[in-house]
């Protein structure tokens, strides 16, 4: 069943904008606002045209940020390919032949580097393109804080490590997000959208199932809940997004602002 954005938008901003003040440091959704004012409007402009062009990408640019935070924090790491010091992230069991989005992340950047040279960071862009996407499929909008910079290196094998198959037993995934500092109700709406990567519309589907086993254990309630509440869902959603958005980035004179998403300066 589709999900769209319903009249709890209200709500569902009130509790995000407290949670993205809480969370962000030395982030800021102003943070481009003087030195790269068309930032916003340009992600999401290349998005909305993706989005029309195949609703598929939404989910799939959704799904380039969380693998990207789930790694090495939200520092783009994942868009860096493969050279002759490292392997990338892209080649991890979880990643290979599936992550899809890149050129759009890529003709983005060729657009913000064009106005507003070596400022806006691919970590950044990732975000807003994921919060986009969402907004774009029929989900809730959230504040994205803004200001992360880009990592210089990449870990394949921490990909492997950290990014579980649909089939991790679910003690292992809760034991997963709490290491990121997210809650099984965290778990529950990030895997339950995430894991829908043919999706062309914002939906609690197979995802969701999957955590349900019916036997009233693990997070069985918490998916009846959301099946039964969609604006539940979108706001819990919305809550989690800006949680993970807020993993370890980058900030400062940390990392860099990269000229090519796909390599290091």
């Amino acid at each position: 069943m589709g999900y769209s954005y319903s009249s709890a938008a209200v709500a569902v901003s009130v509790l995000v904008v407290a949670l993205a003040a809480a969370a962000s440091g030395q982030l800021s959704t102003t943070f481009y606002a003087s030195s790269c004012p068309t930032a916003l409007s340009t992600i999401r402009s290349a998005v909305n045209a993706a989005v029309a062009r195949e609703p598929r990408m939404g989910a799939s640019l959704l799904r380039l940020h969380f693998h990207d935070c789930f790694v090495q924090g939200c520092d783009a790491s994942i868009l860096l390919a493969d050279n002759a010091t490292f392997r990338g992230e892209q080649g991890a069991f979880p990643n290979v032949n599936s992550l899809r989005g890149f050129e759009v992340i890529s003709s983005i950047k060729m657009q913000l580097e064009a106005s507003c040279r070596q400022t806006v960071s691919c970590a950044d862009i990732l975000a807003v393109a994921a919060r986009d996407s969402v907004v774009a499929l029929g989900g809730p909008s959230y504040p994205v804080e803004l200001g992360r910079r880009d990592g210089m290196t990449t870990n394949q094998t921490m990909a492997n490590t950290n990014l579980h198959p649909p089939t991790t037993d679910l003690g292992n995934f809760v034991t997963s997000f709490a290491g990121k500092g997210l809650s099984p109700t965290d778990l529950v709406v990030l895997t339950a959208v995430v894991q829908q990567q043919e999706a062309a519309t914002f939906f609690l589907g197979d995802g969701g199932q999957e955590l349900y086993r019916g036997d009233g254990s693990g997070t069985d309630a918490l998916v009846r809940v959301y099946a039964a509440n969609p604006a539940r869902f979108n706001a819990d959603f919305a809550a989690a997004m800006v949680r993970m958005g807020a993993i370890r980035p980058l900030t400062g004179t940390q990392g860099e602002i990269r000229l090519n998403c796909s390599r290091v300066n």
